[in-house]
Order: structure tokens, then C-alpha cells, then sequence
């Protein structure tokens, strides 16, 4: 794993769930695996298991946004994983894009959060 970033969302989880989909996936697909065009000439695989949404494109990238219950809500947990079949090592060394990753997915994580928060009308907070 490259990085994890966690919040809580004061709403249920099928609420956050439904808000979490409709803001990653291009139509009203909840369930399954299927390919999406994410850019133009770029396409990712997407699987959704449960309150799990995953996308992974290009030759190393996965991402995985979940929701889990938790005692004020919702967690809402996104990771993003190495997941390189071949030059797995080579990844942060040949990307420029690894200087300050962590720290830039934390932020963006953290303004989503607040934008989740806004849409559902609850308090929302990082862990």
C-alpha cells in the first residue's frame, strides 16, 4: 500500500455509499466488475464489492474508496496501492508524481470529505 486516508461522515453508510458512487462511477452500475473511460483514451477497471468501489488503471495504479460503519456514522477509507506486475520497484522512482503523494491524497481526501459532508447535509472530520 502506498497510502491510506480515513474520516468519519455522520450519515449512514448506505447514505455515504450512494454519494461515494454516484461521485466515482459514470452511471447507475452498483454492483460488479466493468471498465470505464476515467480520461480521454484512458480506461480503468472498476469492481464493486459491498460498500467497496476499486478502480485500477494504467500498469500500477489501484485505488480503493470503503465504507464501514462506525459508532458516529460512516468511515469512509481510500487507499491507493502499487499494484505493477513487473518493475514494481521502479514506480515511485520513474513518477515525479511520488514527491508529496501521501500528502497531496490527504488533501484531497479532506476537501471531498468536506464536500460529502456538504451534499449530505452532516458533519463530517478526518481520522
Amino acid at each position: 500500500m502506498i497510502t491510506e486516508v480515513a474520516g468519519i461522515v455522520e450519515a449512514p453508510v448506505a447514505v455515504v455509499f450512494d454519494d461515494l458512487a454516484g461521485a466515482l462511477l459514470p452511471d447507475d452500475r452498483r454492483t460488479g466488475r466493468f471498465t470505464v473511460e476515467d480520461l480521454p483514451g484512458h480506461t480503468s477497471t472498476v469492481e464493486v464489492i459491498g460498500h467497496t468501489i476499486s478502480l485500477q488503471g494504467g500498469w500500477w495504479y489501484r485505488g480503493e474508496w470503503s465504507v464501514e460503519p462506525h459508532p458516529q456514522g460512516a468511515l469512509l477509507v481510500h487507499r491507493v496501492f502499487n499494484v505493477a506486475q513487473w518493475m514494481r520497484w521502479g514506480v515511485p522512482l520513474a513518477n515525479r508524481f511520488f514527491v508529496g503523494f501521501a500528502d497531496r491524497t490527504r488533501q484531497g481526501f479532506a476537501e471531498n470529505l468536506v464536500q460529502v459532508g456538504q451534499r449530505l447535509g452532516c458533519s463530517t472530520h478526518l481520522v
